[in-house]
């Protein structure tokens, strides 16, 4: 949930200098990483239905669903899930399945009302869920049937070979939580809280006795923007403590006002005291049994929505129990400390982490000119050990678009970035919808205003996205040529990562410094980054360009460097490159000759246009 609100966004240099806290195994060679690693480079692709196939182009700012249109599950049909397998997508994360606050009303199918003061956007915050066990109605063709509709999706993406993640928001609900669509026996959260308490481990919720809660003065809607219920009042007495870990009744428009903190135990205003044993907190079980539904539906993995806000106990129990049932799912920790990681990997049982504070940041000042490419390893030397159990990615529902100004500005800057996040190490790597075609978040669509992002608040169609939707046709017959070779670059680097050993488990040998130090003709120091991905059968260079200017550079391979490939340094290599869309000549070069560090015109010649990305198989030659 982080987006632009989140008090626990750090900079780029804040995170290098907490990465480098980071507890970290001794490594005898700072250049190669090594790991021990399961094999599983999962592709995600994170999509909104309620964007995805939306086809209305109106976009009228804060417009109704009706004026701006909203998409439906059933519009996530089999060709659009067959062209995202053919994209080399292994998982679907679906945002926003889970009913949450809406200012639409759905009153007609007996969903009660949502009061518009404490809903953000017209189509409202998906990670302010309303009822954990429901459908958003705002899917689904035929409310009525929104859960069935639900099912079906996950049938077809099923029967695509692909799997279903959906988020579970876990720290924080809707302000008007209430369950309607709850099973039989079900004590809905809050129900049995005794309000007159600040805390109890028996109260699903946190409460200030004595005070009413006080909607933010700014939060207005704009001019022309007219909403029955928003009025500035909203009936909450006590109050209780906003999701962001907020205990005061009245807070501020940029906090999570729009939701309530949920009591895993910890007594916040008692110097984080633990409640948890004698018996388990009720927050536990009524969560779990949550959890336990979902994955009864067939959903094969949660987002787990600002994870490091929950107890690490909580998911230590939780996960482990519900793996006992269905061991093959898969959970994913959005969190942003690493001084964290090993803890809810080690003691909490995710399967995988958000790296974002580590190579998202490093990678978006490289690109930005605040960093250079010498950067970028204290990322994966500081997560020693754990390289494969964090989720890399460019974009998210949270993060800027890569194509918007403020982050690259253009789209085809993102390739070496792409590149280097997909294959640096064996762990997942993410794609949100949109990214492959360059889409820029442009505009102001309503409550987010004009950010850099694509709206999470509101109804809306995404432009360029359309484009490939095609009327519905998912085709791209709507794209421009340079984005539909921007798409076919993204398909041939998802499939090479889902389908290459070196990439899915493989060590890693880092050579930008060895070329830096050997002052390599024409490798720029900022601008240029390469590495080796092996495995005992497959050796991949990676080199690429995050400059704006074409590079001829005469790539250094140390002797160090082959024999930790398993490389007989006294053989000639064939270097083969496989992302180009038509094929290159094969480079050959002795490894004696691509070895020699004082000899500035020696070394592999390769040539990378601006912001270009190459990736070679090696091979001895006879």
């Amino acid at each position: 949930m982080k987006h632009y609100h989140l008090t626990y966004a750090l900079g780029w240099l804040t995170s290098l200098a907490t990465l480098a806290q980071t507890p970290k195994r001794p490594m005898t060679n700072p250049n190669l990483l090594d790991e021990k690693v399961t094999d599983h480079k999962i592709v995600v692709y994170q999509l909104l239905p309620r964007l995805f196939g939306n086809l209305n182009a109106t976009n009228r700012f804060y417009g109704t669903a009706a004026e701006n249109g909203v998409g439906k599950l059933n519009d996530i049909n089999e060709l659009a899930l067959g062209e995202l397998k053919k994209l080399g997508v292994t998982h679907v994360w679906y945002t926003g399945v889970i009913e949450h606050a809406t200012m639409t009303d759905h009153a007609a199918y007996g969903i009660a009302p949502d009061d518009a003061d404490v809903v953000k956007g017209r189509a409202g915050s998906p990670y302010a869920i309303k009822d954990y066990y429901d459908v958003a109605p705002d899917l689904a063709v035929d409310v009525p049937n929104r859960r069935e509709e639900f099912a079906a999706l996950v049938r077809r993406t099923h029967a695509q070979g692909l799997k279903v993640i959906i988020d579970f928001v876990p720290n924080h609900v809707a302000r008007a939580y209430r369950s309607d669509a709850k099973p039989a026996g079900v004590v809905d959260l809050g129900q049995q809280d005794d309000p007159t308490v600040a805390f109890s481990p028996r109260n699903n919720f946190y409460y200030l006795p004595g005070t009413s809660f006080q909607v933010p003065r700014e939060y207005q809607l704009p001019p022309g923007v007219q909403v029955p219920s928003k009025d500035g009042h909203f009936a909450e007495t006590p109050a209780k403590a906003t999701g962001n870990d907020q205990f005061t009744p009245a807070p501020g428009v940029n906090e999570w006002f729009e939701t309530v903190k949920l009591n895993y135990g910890v007594d916040y205003q008692n110097n984080r005291t633990k409640h948890f044993t004698n018996p388990l907190p009720d927050t536990w079980h009524k969560m779990f049994d949550i959890l336990r539904y979902w994955a009864a539906q067939g959903v094969d993995g949660f987002r787990c929505d600002m994870a490091e806000m929950v107890p690490v106990e909580f998911w230590a129990w939780a996960i482990i129990r519900l793996k006992q049932e269905y061991p093959n799912l898969v959970f994913i920790a959005e969190i942003y400390n690493p001084n964290e990681y090993r803890n809810y990997l080690e003691t909490g049982h995710f399967d995988y982490l958000y790296d974002k504070v580590g190579l998202y940041d490093t990678l978006k000042a490289v690109i930005q000119g605040r960093a250079g490419a010498g950067d970028i390893a204290p990322n994966w030397r500081h997560l020693q050990g754990i390289n494969s159990r964090m989720l890399r990615f460019l974009e998210n529902h949270d993060e800027q678009r890569l194509a918007s100004p403020y982050f690259a500005g253009r789209a085809e800057k993102g390739i070496p970035l792409m590149t280097v996040t997909a294959t640096l190490n064996s762990g997942p790597v993410m794609v949100y919808f949109g990214q492959e075609v360059g889409e820029p978040g442009a505009g102001a669509e309503g409550f987010a205003g004009d950010d850099g992002r694509t709206t999470i608040f509101d109804y809306w169609g995404v432009p360029e996205h359309q484009k490939w939707l095609n009327g519905g046709r998912f085709d791209g017959g709507g794209l421009s040529p340079a984005q539909r070779e921007l798409r076919d670059w993204y398909g041939r680097l998802l499939n090479l990562c889902r389908k290459s050993e070196a990439i899915r488990k493989g060590g890693l040998y880092e050579l930008h410094q060895a070329n830096v130090a050997a002052n390599s003709q024409g490798y720029h120091t900022r601008h240029a980054y390469a590495y080796l991905r092996f495995t005992a059968k497959e050796k991949l260079l990676i080199v690429v360009n995050f400059g704006e200017t074409a590079q001829a550079l005469r790539l250094k391979i140390p002797v160090e460097a082959f024999d930790a490939a398993g490389l007989p340094s006294y053989k000639k290599y064939r270097f083969t490159e496989l992302l180009a869309a038509q094929p290159e000549a094969p480079l050959t070069i002795l490894a004696s000759e691509a070895a020699k560090t004082h000899a500035p015109e020696s070394g592999l010649a390769i040539e990378l246009p601006p912001w270009g990305a190459k990736i070679y198989r090696i091979e001895a030659t006879k």
